[in-house]
């Protein structure tokens, strides 16, 4: 069985938020007849056609293939679905830009993310919004779900408890547990900022870079980039740069503050542009331009927030060298949808039991090398490029094997 996914590609009241975002229902629009039954199906892989299939798939043949499961359970990962299937899964807390609107709601995108995960990677994906917004619940749930599925995608989980919750995760389960907001954010902007280094004829490595925000995506970038090589990070959350000097921090960010800003920098987010040569925005909200012209000469500017990005690219492009944003009408989209299918797809055909910080590496090299001759409009390929998937499975699973966590 399978799940499958209908129609073409675009590119993406348990607790839900008390004053929902304002929405216009018009089911005549395009949008409302695409959604119009949900974006997935379930389909059959092999054939029932009479009897004979009928003792094949079900009873009597089935309970040869289940015994033999039973005597050993890794035969599962070759007999069933579960090997090339993943959860999706949310409680529908921090979704997209809409923030907490509850798993019914979430619905939608989970199944989006779902067509995404069969149309670039042939990788089948199932929604779970889960009726929880509890740690303690939302991992014993999963982890109870789990021998049903090859692997686990976290999704829209708000801060800091996705953090707990994919930690908790790793640790109890033996297959890849990826927090995508996290980590393909990460892998993607790796990727862009190295070829955006090039553009200006700056080394990666010696880049003064301030990440604005402090949340999932914040977190992840920030590390990624010190994994990278990159030493001067420094982060910014709403109430300025995290550093020691900083009381009021929650653990996650005394934690990152631990690992970023080796100069000590204080203040606000101008005080930390001050001499910048990247900006990556991740949070919302707007850059003021007077803190914009502080950068050095040749900045980068990534702005991207949906639909809104904290520098709009027109007013960008008057201070940055190179500029990118998540949307998807810009040139430069910074799209997790270059990284998650590959990540899975790659991890997936190896048999890997998690995804290693050095696969996540390897997935940004590899769509980095997807533009060998980078300019300031393109530093990373298309959403659609047919050459990404299989790229970043290849350099993930070769990454899986030199590890030694390859299991196939």
């Amino acid at each position: 069985m399978l799940i499958e996914v209908t129609g073409p590609v675009s590119a993406e009241p348990l607790h839900h938020a008390a004053h929902p975002p304002h929405s216009s229902h018009d089911p005549s629009s395009a949008v409302f007849r695409y959604h119009l039954g949900g974006k997935l199906e379930v389909a059959a892989r092999r054939p029932l056609t009479g009897r004979e299939d009928l003792s094949l798939a079900y009873t009597p043949g089935v309970a040869e293939v289940s015994l033999a499961i039973a005597a050993d359970p890794g035969l599962a990962d070759v007999y069933t679905s579960r090997a090339n299937t993943v959860a999706v899964v949310t409680d529908g807390t921090a979704v997209l830009g809409l923030g907490d609107i509850g798993p019914a709601a979430a619905l939608p995108v989970m199944e989006g993310k779902a067509l995404l995960f069969k149309h670039f990677a042939d990788v089948d994906a199932v929604p779970i919004c889960l009726a929880t917004t509890d740690v303690d619940e939302l991992v014993e749930t999963v982890v109870r779900l789990a021998p049903t599925f090859g692997g686990i995608n976290l999704e829209d989980i708000s801060a800091p408890r996705c953090f707990e919750i994919e930690r908790r995760l790793q640790q109890l389960l033996d297959i890849p547990v990826f927090h995508d907001d996290q980590h393909g954010t990460a892998i993607v902007a790796l990727a862009a900022l190295h070829n955006a280094a090039r553009v200006v004829g700056k080394d990666l490595t010696g880049l003064r870079v301030v990440v604005g925000g402090a949340g999932a995506a914040g977190v992840a970038v920030s590390c990624i980039l010190r994994r990278a090589g990159v030493a001067d990070v420094v982060v910014c959350d709403s109430q300025g740069v995290l550093g020691a000097a900083r009381g009021d921090l929650a653990m996650h960010k005394r934690r990152l503050a631990l690992t970023t800003n080796p100069r000590a920098v204080q203040g606000t987010l101008a005080d930390a542009l001050r001499g910048a040569d990247a900006y990556i925005g991740v949070s919302g909200g707007t850059v003021p331009e007077a803190a914009l012209a502080g950068m050095s000469p040749d900045a980068i500017i990534f702005g991207l927030a949906n639909p809104d990005p904290e520098v709009h690219p027109d007013v960008a492009a008057r201070f940055a060298a190179v500029v990118a944003t998540g949307r998807s009408d810009f040139p430069n989209q910074i799209n997790n949808v270059l990284a998650f299918p590959g990540v899975f797809r790659g991890a997936f055909d190896v048999r890997a039991p998690r995804v290693s910080e050095g696969m996540k590496l390897a997935a940004a090299q590899a769509i980095a090398e997807l533009v060998p001759e980078p300019t300031a409009g393109e530093i990373v390929p298309g959403v659609f490029d047919e050459r990404v998937v299989p790229a970043v499975a290849a350099a993930v699973a070769d990454a899986a094997r030199r590890e030694g966590i390859a299991r196939a």
